[in-house]
């Protein structure tokens, strides 16, 4: 009877001072986009991209790949691919790589000046 009490009385002084378990950007973008809601999922995951986060850039990539909340664009999906590979994402790689080989020269000359455009800005001109 003591430790259901001491168990409840935990519990009590956790949710009286507000420390739940809240979810954070990259969680709840991760939601939106497993649910098919990639509006909202881009939303979330591109100030992390901005922010350099290799994993939410590698997504973005992928959304622009698949065109899914955004206009299709394999030259977008090989600038996100690009500069989060360029920092070690193994998935970007790959998929950088699948990419490439659909691409045109001239494709791929407009994605890599976006690719310099991004870097140059850290990230933060990599959008229209």
């Amino acid at each position: 009877m003591r430790k259901a009490l001491g168990l409840a009385g935990v519990v009590a002084i956790i949710l009286a001072s507000g420390a739940a378990a809240v979810a954070g950007p990259w969680e709840d973008g991760m939601v939106a986009y497993n649910k098919g809601d990639y509006v909202p999922a881009i939303k979330l995951l591109r100030p992390m991209a901005q922010a350099g986060n290799t994993k939410a850039q590698n997504l973005i990539g992928v959304m622009y790949h698949k065109g899914e909340g955004v206009a299709r664009s394999s030259a977008k999906a090989f600038m996100w691919f690009s500069v989060a590979a360029k920092k070690g994402d193994t998935q970007a790689k790959t998929n950088l790589q699948q990419v490439t080989k659909e691409m045109s020269s001239a494709e791929m000359a407009q994605a890599k000046q976006m690719t310099v455009v991004c870097e140059a800005s850290l990230y933060r001109d990599c959008e229209d």
